[in-house]
């Protein structure tokens, strides 16, 4: 029963609309009236800019983090590793949940990709670090958050499978259902990036500027 209202509350937490409270708060609109209709940091970036998007994305993170911590109130899974990360992958799949359906906000939300990694970064840290690197790399390198969270959410399931090879077999079935699961979400981001028409989040202006430089001298 106590578990049954911690994965309750998780829902509950992972629900927390953030990008749909800042932009009603901050510019009295709804953010999926915007962009791609999208209720999660990618869509903030594209419509708000990259303060609100940053924004948004650390506080998805949290929920996922938070979430997927509350097993910390059940004594038994402190001593119990096997228990306490089957009970943690339930956790954080419940935050993903009520991110992608919030009970706040007419379950209409987010792809879950912020949430899945803060889920990431409390059950594994290393391999959390490895997937934001990943991120931030792509995302320097095109501007396309879509592209950066598809790209940074097949390669946790590389690392958990490959590199790091976790044992755990449930862990390693979680992993590749979230590589299947960002890839589905983002089907549309994918028919438009292969399109040309994806658009791109307004940050590393200074750098594009520079390379617009470039070329009109070449």
């Amino acid at each position: 029963m106590n578990e049954i209202l911690l994965i309750v509350l998780a829902y509950l937490i992972g629900s927390i609309p953030t990008s749909i409270w800042v932009s009603r708060k901050f510019f009295n609109i709804d953010i999926r009236d915007y962009g791609s209709g999208n209720a999660g940091a990618t869509n903030t970036f594209r419509v708000l800019g990259p303060k609100w998007g940053s924004f948004v994305m650390m506080v998805d993170v949290l929920k996922g983090v938070v979430a997927t911590s509350l097993y910390i109130l059940l004594p038994y899974y402190l001593m119990n590793e096997w228990d306490r990360t089957n009970f943690m992958i339930a956790l954080g799949l419940a935050s993903v949940l009520g991110h992608i359906f919030p009970i706040w906000a007419n379950f209409k939300g987010g792809k879950g990709v912020a949430t899945l990694l803060g889920m990431a970064v409390a059950i594994q840290p290393l391999v959390a670090i490895c997937c934001i690197g990943v991120f931030l790399i792509v995302l320097y390198l095109t501007r396309f958050v879509s592209l950066s969270s598809i790209l940074a959410g097949v390669s946790f399931m590389v690392f958990i499978l490959f590199i790091f090879n976790e044992k755990e077999t449930l862990y390693r079935i979680f992993a590749v259902l979230v590589a299947l699961m960002v890839v589905l979400t983002h089907q549309k981001n994918i028919g438009r990036i292969l399109k040309g028409t994806e658009g791109k989040v307004p940050i590393f202006k200074s750098r594009d500027r520079r390379r617009q430089r470039r070329k009109e001298e070449l």
